[in-house]
């Protein structure tokens, strides 16, 4: 765990070497420079694929949002049979964030869930986010980074499951909770060429038998332009998993987890941003996801997910203005 977590922080600081200022004149107040512009627009939207971005929402705008992950395209569970994954739905959201500030935004909405029937069980997920940005990289090299902190809460709806092994064998109210917080480290180094590495700790009340309530990750997202509009996304989260819990996934229940990859595409048309991506995730949300997946792009087991987004703004002076 320790030397994952070494090489990814090295390879990602020693990019910035470049970039280091001396920490006096960091926050020496008396420097003003006319280039201390903020960098805008490091990733295009909240979310990469799976992975949250560094972005929030605008200052009192409202977005409402729908995110769906279809079934397998390839594999037994896939193939011409189910339409290469279209006739099934495997997680789909629906929600709402709203901009408090520039930097602070909230959201909440209802997720189907994506249990997997071994180590999770939970579905009929109603959730509560928010992210809030505490730096954002500057143009003069100042600020060499944009730093966001990602965190929500989820409740399981459903009624309880008579299994008492599982996740869902909910006993008291708490049962039904989990939790994620995420740091979101990220630096725009070219105008076609972005990168955030991301953190992440989730705590589980109840978990299925030999499962883990505390996991960390450690996830990575980068944006490659391609063209004038368009660019390629990819995300990735590694779990730091106890080797007893996975060999004993593997060894008594023939299951076993892999880590969550999504590819992408994103399109850019007169101010909206189109993302078609693949990922081996059957599920949306941090808390079942990053613990949860156990489905292999090599045996085909990915899925086509799209999002689809509606801005709000609930600020008069910039519906006046047109926006």
């Amino acid at each position: 765990m320790k030397k994952v977590l070494t090489l990814f922080f090295c390879c990602f600081w020693s990019l910035l070497l470049p970039a280091q200022v001396d920490l006096a004149d960091l926050f020496n107040d008396s420097i003003v420079s006319e280039q201390a512009l903020p960098v805008l627009a490091t990733f295009k939207s909240p979310r990469v694929i799976n992975a949250q971005s560094v972005e929030t929402v605008h200052k009192h705008d409202l977005v409402f949002l729908v995110l769906h992950r279809f079934g397998d395209l390839a594999g037994g569970n896939g193939g011409a049979e189910t339409f290469f994954g279209l006739d099934n739905s495997s997680d789909i959201q629906i929600g709402f964030d709203y901009g408090l500030t520039d930097s602070w935004s909230i959201g909440l909405g209802r997720v189907k869930g994506a249990p997997n029937g071994v180590n999770t069980f939970q579905r009929q997920l109603f959730y509560l986010n928010s992210k809030y940005r505490l730096l954002r990289q500057t143009t003069d090299e100042r600020f060499p980074l944009s730093i966001a902190l990602f965190g929500n809460s989820v409740l399981s709806g459903m009624k309880k499951m008579d299994l008492s092994t599982s996740d869902a064998n909910f006993q008291e109210s708490g049962d039904r909770w989990s939790f994620v917080a995420q740091l979101i480290l990220a630096r725009k180094f070219s105008p076609d060429f972005s990168l955030e590495i991301l953190p992440t700790y989730i705590h589980r009340n109840l978990v299925t038998y030999m499962e883990q309530n505390d996991l960390f990750a450690l996830g990575i997202a980068l944006r490659m332009k391609v063209s004038r509009r368009m660019a390629v996304v990819v995300d990735y989260f590694h779990n730091f998993r106890s080797q007893e819990s996975e060999d004993y996934f593997k060894q008594e229940k023939s299951f076993r987890f892999y880590n969550p990859l999504g590819v992408g595409l994103e399109i850019e048309t007169g101010g909206h941003v189109f993302n078609m991506s693949f990922t081996n995730s059957t599920a949306i949300l941090e808390n079942q996801f990053i613990p949860s997946t156990s489905s292999s792009w090599g045996k085909g087991e990915f899925r086509w997910g799209f999002s689809i987004s509606r801005t709000f703004s609930l600020d008069k002076s910039r519906r006046d203005a047109g926006y």
